[in-house]
């Protein structure tokens, strides 16, 4: 028999078993809310003496509602499963429940065989647009796909960190029946689902939330975003706990990514959310939390965290590979090989040394104790692509051959690897920023975007800033969605080729053995090149040399540490030869295996 799961949640619309629906807000700013459903007479809800307000009425799944606070403002609810009008309309019941899975049996894959494939759902045509990508992903040698946030947000297009309404899934891509099929189909392919979700803040469009819940946000902290979020408050720490719960047990999905943590001003709560997914999660099925967390903290990654994205790992090869040295890029461009050795072997780059983007402020904590797979390292992203004032693919920053070679690194190594979507075969499409605000906010974002840039010598006049794409326009969007015929380029072709390679390698050699593994050792051979080598979980060893530069490397230790070992992959014929004759061939990556 199908599988039917729900998640019941202690606020917003319950359907009950006598096909009634309970409705419950916190609205502490309001004395009174009125519950307006569709089609029914207004209903003047009960408040308790913690500002919780309660009424139950005669509507079932479908039935459109709001709430009426005493100034006539109709809000959404903010435990609004669906949102068909956007996030100025009425609230939809939905009955999760009556949604029947098919791959009732899946229980998620073990992290150390995750491969992460990042997309944008709008960019690839909503939810049903990724299902039709699936087989092809699952070939490609992906294990998982992690879709960019889809809590409902103003407009339709829009990369998902504007939004307002959590548990809505975002109407604009489908419904949420479709999105629950796009994961009942992954897991029947064997593929995991991670949803990357925003704690940190709101959108600037549509949150009602401040009209009736003041206390939500503390006004004595601010964020890029406005006022922080209040997580002393226990509502506000239950909303958010709930949200992860929600998207896992009732969505099913595999994993979270949670967003910019560092601007949590309370991470005792991160602990206390992953204790609860931790306490809730079925005996046997295999869940993964993720953060994104610009301060390094390694405490949260032995406290329920399974990875942090490896910010560090992409800044340092980002600017091997490019040799941009702009922003926060100048933090890694001096003695940056022997800063890659120390991300590959230790995880992050800056363990409480001072940043000079910041400042000089001290950044991070010691990790050397993690594992190499508390690391999600990844060569781009939707952010270090998106957030170039022209959404630059590395394609079209650097050659191809140190491209592929530090493919080959990212692939191989023991960390997790994240490929942004269109990466397999080296796109050269560009990922812009893009909205679908009205035309008050689109005007402000705009030209917010283009003062970001003022500080680049390259935009320092205002002609140069104009040329900045309007996240607005329609066109900023298309141009973000990737081209197919790309892979079928003589240099896409070969790319595509490349990566699917890796794969299989990491998958039969390295997946297999991760658990448990280990950095042994690591040096920079030059100014571009390192050699590192990791024990692995079943004592084997991995040794991987890579050299991002366009010249040969002379060695002053010829050879691999031992003769013994299989190849696993050289970039081109003859390059472990030459290697063992002490020279490390121009944009070449080689790696070892040696059995324990």
């Amino acid at each position: 028999m199908p599988t039917r799961y729900s998640h019941p949640l202690p606020f917003g619309a319950a359907v009950q078993p006598d096909g009634r629906t309970r409705f419950r807000l916190w609205a502490p700013s309001c004395d009174a809310v009125t519950l307006e459903v569709e089609g029914a007479a207004p209903q003047v809800m009960t408040r308790d003496a913690d500002g919780w307000h309660s009424a139950e009425a005669a509507c079932g799944a479908g039935a459109r509602y709001r709430y009426r606070l005493p100034d006539g403002l109709a809000v959404p609810d903010p435990a609004s499963r669906r949102q068909p009008e956007g996030v100025h309309g009425a609230s939809e019941v939905v009955d999760p429940a009556a949604f029947q899975w098919q791959a009732d049996d899946w229980q998620g894959r073990p992290w150390e065989e995750t491969v992460l494939y990042e997309l944008h759902v709008g960019a690839f045509g909503g939810y049903r647009g990724v299902l039709a990508e699936l087989p092809r992903l699952k070939a490609l040698g992906v294990t998982a796909v992690e879709l960019m946030p889809l809590s409902e947000f103003p407009g339709d297009r829009n990369w998902g960190y504007d939004g307002v309404l959590p548990f809505a899934a975002e109407s604009a891509y489908g419904t949420p029946e479709e999105l629950k099929t796009l994961i009942d189909n992954a897991h029947a392919l064997g593929l995991m689902v991670f949803l990357d979700v925003v704690y940190n803040h709101f959108g600037p469009d549509g949150n009602y939330l401040g009209s009736y819940a003041a206390p939500f946000f503390r006004h004595d902290v601010d964020t890029p975003w406005g006022a922080a979020i209040d997580f002393r408050q226990p509502a506000v720490r239950e909303y958010f706990t709930q949200n992860a719960l929600f998207w896992l047990m009732e969505y099913r999905f595999d994993g979270l990514r949670l967003d910019a943590v560092h601007a949590i001003v309370d991470d005792g709560w991160l602990k206390e959310m992953a204790a609860a997914v931790s306490a809730a999660v079925e005996p046997g099925r295999q869940v993964h939390l993720v953060l994104e967390n610009d301060d390094n903290a390694a405490e949260l990654l032995r406290a329920g965290y399974r990875a942090q994205w490896n910010d560090d790992g992409h800044h340092v090869l980002h600017t091997l590979l490019t040799d941009d040295r702009e922003g926060y890029y100048g933090d890694y461009a001096d003695g940056a090989a022997d800063r890659l050795v120390r991300c590959l072997t230790e995880g992050f780059v800056y363990q409480g040394e001072p940043s000079p983007f910041r400042g000089g402020a001290r950044r991070g904590e010691a990790s050397a104790d993690l594992p190499p797979t508390a690391f999600v390292l990844f060569l781009q992203n939707h952010d270090q692509t998106g957030n170039r004032a022209f959404g630059d693919r590395l394609a079209t920053l650097c050659p191809a051959g140190p491209l592929r070679a530090a493919t080959a690194l990212h692939l191989l190594c023991p960390q997790v690897p994240l490929l942004f979507m269109g990466e397999e075969w080296a796109s050269r499409r560009p990922f812009l920023y893009f909205t679908s605000h009205d035309e008050e906010l689109a005007v402000l974002v705009r030209e917010g975007r283009r003062r970001e840039f003022a500080g680049f010598p390259q935009f320092a006049d205002p002609v140069s800033r104009e040329k900045i794409p309007d996240p607005n326009a329609v066109e900023t969007f298309e141009r973000s969605r990737l081209d197919p015929a790309e892979a079928d380029s003589p240099e896409g072709a070969r790319h595509l080729v490349l990566v699917r390679q890796l794969l299989q390698i990491r998958a039969s050699c390295l997946a297999p053995r991760l658990a448990g593994a280990t950095a042994l050792e690591g040096r920079a051979l030059g100014a571009k090149a390192v050699f590192v080598a990791w024990r692995l979980g079943d004592g084997s060893s991995v040794q991987l040399w890579c050299n991002l530069a366009d010249q040969p490397v002379e060695l002053t230790q010829a050879g691999p540490a031992s003769s013994g070992g299989e190849l696993l992959f050289e970039q081109e014929a003859g390059a472990f030869a030459a290697l063992q004759d002490g020279r490390l061939p121009a944009a070449t990556t080689i790696a070892l295996c040696e059995r324990g």
